[in-house]
């Protein structure tokens, strides 16, 4: 007997957003396994973050479904999806400046992840160690530099216990080593059975763990399949690498 085909931990059906005249996502379908690490490709402007800001419940649709494990998120509210198991960072890290590292985590662990105060400290000291930043949990994150700032923002998204974490360029603006260590870091992720949604320009940081990718232009979603198989898509090569096919 065959098995029934497992359950898509997000689903997104006809997703559309515009802004005035202007149509950011257009009739966007979207399926995202457990377990996977699936990356989203596309040049400035195609409409990445507005489909995480949909997805997180930053912004509203003007048409379409979204669904986690199965139920539906209409109508509710970015703090109440992330207490479901959605946690996401933002392109430019906004820590609590005035607040200590390790102070930042306990608040997504506590308001975010409804954790009480015993369980959140333990389970932020584990976070700060496994994202290297245990030797700075005392220190104010305002003064953080770039990489630690980046790393900041991935522990927090973690201390709320996402099952499904949406990670905004993360490697932006970093060196080929600080890239390094993030793609590590999204692996070992990965095998603590959280599903990961990846934006990402530095290309070859996505490709070193992405499972799946998808590609979209102006709102539209163009390609969708192994890595391999989407980068040699001629529409693909055109839009996001200027290649003519």
């Amino acid at each position: 007997m065959a098995q029934a085909p497992e359950t898509p931990l997000l689903r997104a059906r006809g997703l559309c957003k515009s802004y005035g005249a202007v149509q950011v996502i257009h009739d966007v379908d979207l399926e995202v396994r457990p377990g996977e690490v699936l990356g989203v490709l596309g040049p400035n402007g195609a409409g990445k973050t507005t489909l995480f800001n949909l997805i997180s419940g930053d912004v509203r649709p003007d048409a379409g479904t979204l669904a986690f494990e199965g139920r539906t998120l209409d109508g509710q509210r970015p703090f109440e999806r992330c207490r479901l198991g959605i946690g996401r960072t933002y392109q430019v890290p906004r820590p609590y400046g005035g607040m200590t590292v390790f102070e930042n985590l306990l608040v997504a662990a506590m308001f975010g992840g409804r954790q009480a105060e015993a369980a959140a400290n333990a389970r932020c000291a584990r976070i700060l160690e496994d994202c290297g930043l245990g030797p700075k949990a005392n220190q104010l994150a305002g003064g953080l530099p770039l990489l630690d700032r980046k790393r900041l923002e991935l522990a927090r998204a973690l201390a709320s216990g996402p099952r499904l974490l949406l990670l905004d360029e993360i490697a932006g603006g970093l060196t080929d080593e600080e890239s390094r260590l993030l793609v590590g870091l999204v692996r070992r992720i990965r095998e603590q059975q959280v599903t990961v949604v990846w934006i990402e320009h530095v290309l070859h940081a996505l490709m070193a763990v992405a499972d799946r990718l998808v590609v979209l232009n102006f709102g539209e979603k163009i390609a969708d399949g192994l890595p391999a198989d989407v980068m040699a898509q001629a529409d693909v090569r055109r839009v996001y690498m200027g290649i003519e096919a």
